[in-house]
Formats: C-alpha cells, sequence, structure tokens
C-alpha cells in the first residue's frame, strides 16, 4: 500500500513542477535509492539521465515565474504533468513489482496536485496582494523538498 501512497505523492509533485518529481526519480535511481535494475524504466540510473532532467527542471523553475508562461492547466501542459506522474509513478512501482498501479497513482496525484497547487497558489498570490514571484518560489521549495523526501523513502 505504501508504493501506491509513494507513486500519488510523486505524482502531485508533478502536478506542481513536471521536471521536479522525474529529476529526483532518477537521482534516486542512479545513487541507488530506488532499485530499478531488471525493469524497463532501469535507464533513469544511468548517469546522464539525472542530469538531462536536472536541467529541465531548472528551466521550468526559470520559465514558471516569465509572465507569458502558460496555465499550467493548458493543455499541453496539464498533460505532460500527468505523463510525468504517471511514469514517475511507474517508476516508484516498478522497484517493489507494481508498475501499473504506480503508473495510475501517479497520474491521478498529477491531476491532484495541477488543480490543487493552481488553486493554492491562486490564492495565496491573492492574499499577499498579487506577489506572484514570493509564491512561486515557494512552490518550488515544496516541490523539490517534497521530492526529495519521497524518492528517499520510497525506495524498499
Amino acid at each position: 500500500m505504501t508504493v501506491y501512497l509513494f507513486a500519488l505523492l510523486i505524482g502531485v509533485v508533478a502536478g506542481s513542477r513536471t521536471f521536479t518529481a522525474p529529476a529526483a526519480v532518477s537521482w534516486a535511481a542512479h545513487l541507488g535509492w530506488l532499485h530499478l535494475r531488471g525493469t524497463p524504466l532501469r535507464f533513469l540510473a544511468v548517469s546522464v539521465i539525472p542530469y538531462l532532467f536536472t536541467l529541465l527542471a531548472i528551466g521550468e523553475l526559470i520559465l514558471d515565474k516569465l509572465p507569458k508562461t502558460p496555465s499550467r492547466k493548458a493543455p499541453s501542459g496539464f498533460i505532460a504533468r500527468i505523463v510525468s506522474g504517471a511514469f514517475c509513478g511507474a517508476a516508484i512501482g516498478a522497484a517493489r513489482a507494481a508498475v501499473p498501479g504506480g503508473l495510475i497513482a501517479g497520474a491521478a496525484g498529477a491531476v491532484i496536485g495541477t488543480f490543487a497547487f493552481y488553486e493554492l497558489r491562486s490564492r495565496l498570490v491573492r492574499a499577499t496582494g498579487g506577489r506572484d514571484l514570493p509564491i512561486a518560489l515557494l512552490e518550488d521549495a515544496c516541490a523539490i523538498v517534497t521530492a526529495i523526501w519521497i524518492v528517499t523513502r520510497a525506495a524498499p
């Protein structure tokens, strides 16, 4: 049951920041915390993959602050978050031979995270008089810390 909770939670992170979740999962696989040997997702442990996802995550963190960045609820961003959550949930599930359940839980978490963080960020921005940057940085920090917490505990 715990594996599905961690898969759901990594999906929630993907709903907040699309590439933070796969960056954390790939680092966990690379560092040996998440055992993906013998699974189709073993490529996540290859040394170049965590760096690639980290670059994508950093780029996303920067782009999120730009005024012309589309809403996370726009179809392309929303679909990307669901795919990311499903992918990361499947990786967490793969470490415990629970790929289908992990995939579904991760996708569900991404849907929840997308809408929950949109609403939370919107309300916090309104409560702080329209100051988005501090709230966006807080969301970044929460996503990063939560992703690290998840992958350090999801390992079998």
